[in-house]
């Protein structure tokens, strides 16, 4: 975005503040703050000035008229899992029914269900659904996520998320960080001590020589990894 463009006769600039606030919370985050009949500059890919419209200066390069629309800032979502190869839907029966989360997961469910799925898929099957997922929350105004990975429980499949989660914000628009979740549950046939120290000594060290992960998460749980688990790990990381 080179040349300047000038929103107009917007009838509501939304999420705008004269001064900048670090943290919202409590009563705040009820308070919707508007500019009514605004407009927005934007100048090579920043915005350069906004204001009521009295108050618009000289306007230049493309302008916009935004009569009767609202001007929303792009969604940022700090929590997903963009990446997997098929969804859960026959879960939400066991859910209805009653089921707790644990109890899904004994029964081979949960994530265990979704690691299942992913190992068949290859890297390329999983970029293509991946993608059109990239490309859906895009379309409803969310600029920014973060994509976890954790349904691989393997070195070689938590290694394909991430590199199927760098590629989607290469071949999109979509600003993307990667979140290594391999302690997101312990696999069929093997310990969870086991499975800690392949989280620690094989896949961390494999996913920062490719630079896939800018952080790391644990699935801290009743029945998945305790405390401490989680703190060892993440220390690791």
């Amino acid at each position: 975005m080179d040349a300047a463009i000038t929103l107009v006769n917007i009838k509501g600039l939304v999420q705008v503040r004269e001064v900048g606030q670090g943290r919202v919370a409590g009563g705040a985050m009820s308070e919707l703050p508007v500019v009514p009949d605004a407009f927005l500059i934007l100048d090579k890919g920043h915005i350069r000035d906004f204001g009521p419209m009295p108050s618009l200066p000289e306007q230049r390069g493309q302008v916009i008229d935004c009569s009767g629309r609202f001007v929303f800032p792009g969604w940022v979502d700090s929590h997903t899992h963009l990446v997997f190869a098929r969804s859960r839907e026959e879960e939400f029966v066991m859910k209805i029914e009653g089921a707790t989360y644990q109890q899904i997961a004994a029964a081979g469910g949960g994530i265990l269900n979704s690691a299942r799925a992913l190992a068949g898929m290859s890297e390329d099957e999983l970029f293509e659904v991946s993608v059109k997922r990239a490309w859906e929350i895009l379309r409803t105004g969310t600029v920014a996520v973060e994509i976890k990975s954790g349904y691989g429980l393997a070195v070689q499949d938590e290694l394909k998320m991430l590199r199927v989660a760098r590629r989607s914000g290469r071949e999109t628009p979509l600003i993307v960080k990667t979140t290594f979740l391999g302690a997101h549950a312990v696999p069929a046939g093997t310990t969870k001590a086991a499975y800690i120290d392949l989280v620690i000594n094989d896949m961390m060290p494999a996913i920062a020589r490719e630079g896939l992960a800018d952080y790391v998460d644990v699935f801290c749980e009743n029945g998945f990894f305790s405390p401490e688990e989680s703190v060892r790990i993440l220390v690791a990381g």
